[in-house]
């Protein structure tokens, strides 16, 4: 028997608003005054609600945190999937799948979350242990494509598929993210984002493509 959803209320749109207000003032706090300078104080009068109201939503500053982190990871697995396709150029569709996660790294909003949670995980060390082993089971696109390219014998075998996708990930993100986040650096602009993308999908093709027979 199939189950109905109950309609969304005035009072249940209310309440999300309400929610998604106090963690856009906690971002904006966080960034300003750190996780330790931050209170739920300054949240609500942040968010233009009642203190009852950010705790009503979040029992804790660590909870409060914690959904800011799920946002991050949220906007980072929201892309739809690229599949491997046989009959397709590797260079076209590395191209492809990198384009989808240049949109992410251009998102101002994105870059704001990776910075509010970047500094506090500098400071809790297990904190940020538990977030990349999250992510790193996640994180399985482009692992996935190079698995199958692997299978239909047109990049090298004997390699794991995590660390070769972490290394073309690592060459965009060296100037499309770590720039941004660390040294406040603007978005590339749009010539250059597309020489990093192809140089970068060169440059790992070059090294673990297979030449095709004959």
């Amino acid at each position: 028997m199939s189950s109905i959803a109950p309609p969304t209320t005035p009072a249940t749109r209310l309440t999300d608003r309400k929610r998604e207000a106090i963690v856009q003032a906690a971002i904006a706090e966080f960034r300003e005054h750190g996780f330790a300078g931050t209170s739920m104080d300054r949240v609500a009068a942040a968010a233009d609600v009642s203190k009852r109201t950010v705790y009503n939503h979040f029992p804790s500053k660590d909870e409060l945190f914690e959904a800011i982190l799920g946002q991050l990871w949220e906007r980072g697995h929201a892309l739809p999937e690229i599949r491997y396709e046989t009959a397709q150029p590797l260079r076209a569709q590395l191209l492809a799948l990198l384009e989808q996660k240049m949109q992410l790294l251009n998102d101002a909003s994105f870059i704001d979350l990776s910075r509010v949670a970047m500094a506090e995980l500098m400071h809790t060390p297990e904190r940020a242990r538990a977030l990349v082993e999250r992510l790193s089971e996640k994180e399985e696109g482009l692992p996935q494509w190079m698995r199958a390219a692997q299978q239909d014998g047109r990049l090298r075998t004997g390699v794991d598929a995590h660390y070769a996708a972490h290394q073309l990930h690592g060459m965009v993100k060296s100037f499309a993210f770590w720039p941004q986040l660390a040294m406040g650096q603007p978005p590339l602009a749009p010539a250059v984002q597309q020489q990093v993308l192809a140089d970068a999908v060169d440059m790992f093709l070059g090294f673990y493509a297979v030449a095709p027979p004959g």
